[in-house]
């Protein structure tokens, strides 16, 4: 088993329990404020007890500003993928870009009949879940004509695709056996045991079953995310179990799930609010440090991206500018002077970036004439708004970061759907920018891990020194593209950013 440096998430699984209604929002919220990347909502719509899992997703969206919402996970047999589709997809736009989605093909099969629901063997199961995905895709995908999917579970008869989702929506599977193990490899975006089913012990031979199929598939297994929902107990001594003991022994183990097994979620089951502080405030930064440390030992990987871009280790390696789009340049001043403020407000926002870049670079030189240390300049770096930033779209939703008011969220989720939408020829040069978001978060894990590596000793200052460049030369460079392709018709299309 490997890891596949996915960035860690951590996150809360809370129980949709109707009697206790107020406790689930409150603590959802105290996810969003204390830091936490993402919180999950099982869904059995069949227990009378329980609120309905996307009226509650879509009130916890209105609550919260930054944390990733999904049902984890949602009872395929009785969500018909059809309306499923429309509805994750509005709740995504709704909540700026927040939804992913888990998957299951049903269990509790007596209470999904007794809803009304179908009452599947355990292969009709994973073949209508695999049609579930085919009609999801389906509906996401921007198109003219009407889909048609002739299913034995599942058909469209012409449904027009849309409304769509502002970033992609991952589809995260629910598995155990073979059959959807083997799925998950061949189609999901991710892979969501629990550690009540699924023990740390088992998830090797799991993983392992995921693995061959993905690559039987042409996929790298590491495109997929494994989220691991978990429960555990706090307390003063070590015990004898999985998670059961201070929040060091939790770091510990979860690192080793990490590092061993590449999982890269872990949500934990709480209803507790001082258990949630403690897995966010104590937890969560130990095992991100523990992982961060260990990747900075070995060789940083050596990756080739999309379409030109290099996204290797070394130093020298920059942006290609040779295979960027480019389009034909009008004349801003034509514009009115409104519309061209408009536009170069993107420029006064990039400023702001280059600012906090001198003073990663200043600071650098504190530490390297002895007056400050590597453990201050990362917690400066991870203070400015350039760390915060959601750099990624897409499958990299991998390493995407954190607050989803900061610029770069804005603009992969708000402002280049609606460049696109606005001038079809724009469509190019916003793909690229996309992914040059990926290979910016890629410099920053990089530097951060530089960083880690440096505390532990401090004679590996020109490592951090080669990442510091590297992330100016790479900033720099994608800033000035950006401005140099849109400023203009930002201004022309008169869009709001």
């Amino acid at each position: 088993m490997a890891d596949f440096g996915h960035e860690l998430w951590f996150g809360a699984f809370l129980t949709p329990d109707a009697a206790g209604h107020h406790r689930i929002v409150r603590q959802a919220v105290l996810a969003d404020d204390i830091g936490l990347d993402i919180v999950g909502i099982q869904d059995h719509p069949y227990l009378p007890a329980f609120l309905d899992t996307w009226t509650l997703l879509s009130t916890l969206a209105g609550r919260t500003e930054r944390v990733r919402l999904f049902p984890d996970v949602v009872n395929l047999p009785l969500r018909p993928p059809a309306v499923l589709a429309r509805a994750a997809a509005s709740l995504d736009i709704l909540s700026g870009g927040r939804v992913e989605l888990g998957l299951g093909a049903g269990a509790f099969w007596d209470g999904i009949a007794a809803m009304g629901g179908p009452r599947h063997s355990p292969g009709e199961a994973v073949d209508a879940l695999e049609e579930a995905i085919a009609v999801l895709r389906a509906l996401w995908t921007p198109g003219d004509e009407g889909v048609r999917l002739d299913g034995r579970h599942y058909r469209l008869e012409g449904a027009r695709p849309g409304p769509f989702p502002p970033h992609p929506i991952g589809l995260w599977l629910g598995a155990y056996k073979r059959r959807m193990l083997e799925l998950t490899g061949r189609l999901g975006d991710g892979w969501v045991p629990s550690s009540g089913y699924a023990a740390p012990g088992e998830l090797g031979a799991m993983s392992e079953i995921l693995n061959a199929a993905a690559e039987r598939a042409g996929r790298d297994p590491a495109e997929i995310r494994r989220v691991y929902n978990i429960e555990g107990r706090f307390s003063g001594a070590a015990g004898k179990g999985f998670l059961d003991g201070p929040p060091a022994v939790w770091a510990e183990q979860l690192a080793e799930l990490a590092l061993g097994h590449g999982m890269s979620v872990f949500v934990l089951a709480v209803d507790d609010d001082r258990d949630l502080k403690v897995f966010a405030e104590e937890v969560a930064p130990a095992v991100r440090e523990a992982v961060a440390r260990e990747r900075a030992r070995g060789p940083l990987p050596d990756a080739e991206g999309p379409a030109g871009i290099a996204q290797a280790a070394p130093a020298k390696a920059v942006l290609d500018e040779a295979t960027r789009p480019r389009l034909p340049k009008r004349d801003i001043a034509a514009l009115p002077p409104r519309q061209q403020a408009n536009g170069r407000r993107l420029v006064l926002i990039h400023d702001h970036l280059r600012r906090e870049l001198t003073q990663i670079r200043d600071a650098l030189e504190q530490v390297a004439a002895g007056r400050s240390d590597a453990a201050a300049l990362r917690s400066m770096i991870n203070e400015l708004t350039m760390r915060q930033n959601y750099w990624t779209l897409g499958t990299f939703c991998a390493s995407y970061c954190r607050l989803l008011t900061t610029h770069h969220t804005i603009e992969d989720e708000h402002m280049f759907p609606m460049l696109a939408a606005a001038q079809e020829s724009l469509a190019p040069v916003v793909a690229r920018l996309e992914q040059e978001h990926e290979v910016i978060a890629g410099v920053l894990t990089q530097l951060d891990a530089a960083l880690v590596a440096m505390i532990d000793d401090p004679d590996r200052l020109d490592g951090v020194r080669d990442q510091v460049e590297l992330l100016s030369d790479v900033l720099l460079s994608h800033l000035r593209y950006e401005e140099e392709e849109l400023v203009e018709p930002i201004a022309r299309l008169n869009l709001d950013i």
